[in-house]
């Protein structure tokens, strides 16, 4: 027999950790190579993780619910020899290559044979001097360095609350600061009391707490899921971050109408699905290459204008929410647009998504419209600067004005739109010029065009 780990994936770069939500496969079960085996829950991507190898699973070491860093034994298979000459040997390094807090080390501790990567110049420019100043003065040290670095979950955590890393005193390997660390100190922060100077011109950062509520007789409770915790989190910190001010077009989609019914079953044929959501995504990757500012992101006193046009695609779940990104949208088709929309809701709702396919968004769009909602005002997807949103489409009565100038009621197909975007570098005229050719372009479609 041998003996095959299963560890907790890396399920993207920045991703330092996971969380077991669902064991698919009980100790003494038999499992197949690439089967199941359980179910993740990480800050970008909800995922079944396969079994690297065949046997029967032998050992479960991580519960349901519980948190662990990536690399992390999560469970032990038992297999033959001969299953097991097949099997890549597993991706879990040696015990070496972990620092004493149990963290994996950075680049520049694991590899010292080898220049350290720098960091993005405009994020973090000071990590990537080989000596920086220190607080008196002097050079920095490589354990100072070392110690500034940190995890990309713990600096991830410090930029989210305004902390600089290096006034925490750590507990890893050279005065490293672990994930625990930081929470500690944001905890012991919003304990202060209010009333200190410091603390009232501070701006609104800082750990996000949700207030505690009683509960009644006969309520029930239950924790909020990790994917609905960190939805909520991203949220308050969104509007913590963001200006957000709100526009909103009424589009009349009968021109689009008329073409959906014809195309239709040509779509189908083609084995796409043509709704509204794949003409409004056309009509917004198409403009946001005309309005650069509605693609961009905020990087302290910087504008980052992207050139590349992913569109997130909020889908609902039964349990949260999630955006797959549409990459290179304007490069894209309609059917090309139908197609690939399909194809990543459904991998959504059945938790086949890739990490790198809910990463690197520049623009979302939410359509609250399916479940019957007149207009919304959703909230940026930080760190992007807008974020569109789909009103029901359905006929009403509409004045409209006839060739000869006559105005007359008739029934049109319409419905709203909402742009919410961010007062700090989109001004009003910019969102609105947006919008006015969103709105043309989508109610002069062309049926030639599809």
């Amino acid at each position: 027999m041998s003996r095959i780990d299963v560890v907790m994936p890396q399920m993207g770069e920045s991703i330092a950790e996971g969380t077991v939500s669902r064991w698919l496969k009980a100790i003494g079960d038999s499992v197949k190579r690439d089967e199941a085996l359980l179910e993740i829950s990480t800050d970008k991507v909800d995922a079944e993780i396969p079994s690297p190898a065949g046997g029967v699973l032998t050992e479960i070491k991580v519960q349901e619910g519980e948190t662990v860093e990536v690399q992390t034994i999560v469970a032990v298979i038992e297999t033959d020899q001969a299953a097991a000459a097949s099997v890549p040997a597993p991706t879990e390094p040696a015990r070496a290559d972990r620092t004493p807090d149990g963290e994996k080390p950075s680049p520049a501790s694991a590899a010292p044979q080898k220049p350290p990567r720098p960091e993005p110049a405009v994020a973090t420019a000071a990590a990537a001097a080989p000596a920086a100043p220190s607080a008196d003065g002097g050079s920095e040290t490589s354990d100072e360095r070392l110690r500034r670095r940190s995890t990309p979950l713990v600096r991830k955590i410090a930029a989210e609350h305004g902390v600089d890393i290096a006034q925490i005193d750590g507990t890893g390997h050279a005065g490293r600061v672990t994930k625990k660390d930081i929470l500690g100190y944001l905890e012991t922060a919003e304990r202060r009391p209010a009333a200190a100077p410091a603390r009232a011109a501070a701006p609104a950062t800082g750990e996000i707490v949700h207030p505690s509520v009683e509960a009644w007789s006969g309520d029930r409770v239950e924790p909020m899921s990790r994917i609905r915790k960190l939805t909520a989190d991203h949220m308050v910190m969104s509007r913590r971050t963001s200006a957000h001010v709100a526009s909103f077009y009424e589009l009349d989609y009968t021109q689009l109408a008329r073409i959906r019914k014809a195309k239709k079953k040509e779509f189908e044929e083609r084995g796409a699905k043509l709704t509204y959501l794949g003409f409004i995504l056309k009509a917004v990757a198409d403009n946001l290459r005309k309005h650069p500012i509605l693609n961009a992101s905020v990087s302290g006193d910087n504008i980052i204008y992207r050139q590349d046009i992913n569109i997130g695609i909020a889908v609902a779940l039964d349990w949260g929410l999630i955006v797959p990104v549409l990459k290179n949208a304007d490069e894209l088709s309609l059917i090309g647009i139908a197609k690939r929309v399909v194809d990543l809701a459904e991998r959504a709702r059945t938790k086949r998504l890739n990490p790198d396919e809910v990463q690197q968004g520049t623009f979302t769009v939410t359509n609250p419209g399916v479940f019957g909602s007149y207009v919304g005002v959703p909230i940026i997807n930080q760190p992007q600067v807008a974020i569109l949103g789909i009103g029901a489409i359905e006929k009403r009565p509409k004045v409209i004005t006839l060739d000869d100038g006559q105005d007359v009621i008739a029934i049109r197909t319409m419905g709203m739109l909402s742009l919410s975007y961010d007062h700090r570098v989109v001004d009003g005229a910019d969102a609105d010029r947006f919008m006015a050719d969103v709105k043309h372009d989508l109610e002069n479609f062309l049926e030639a065009s599809v």
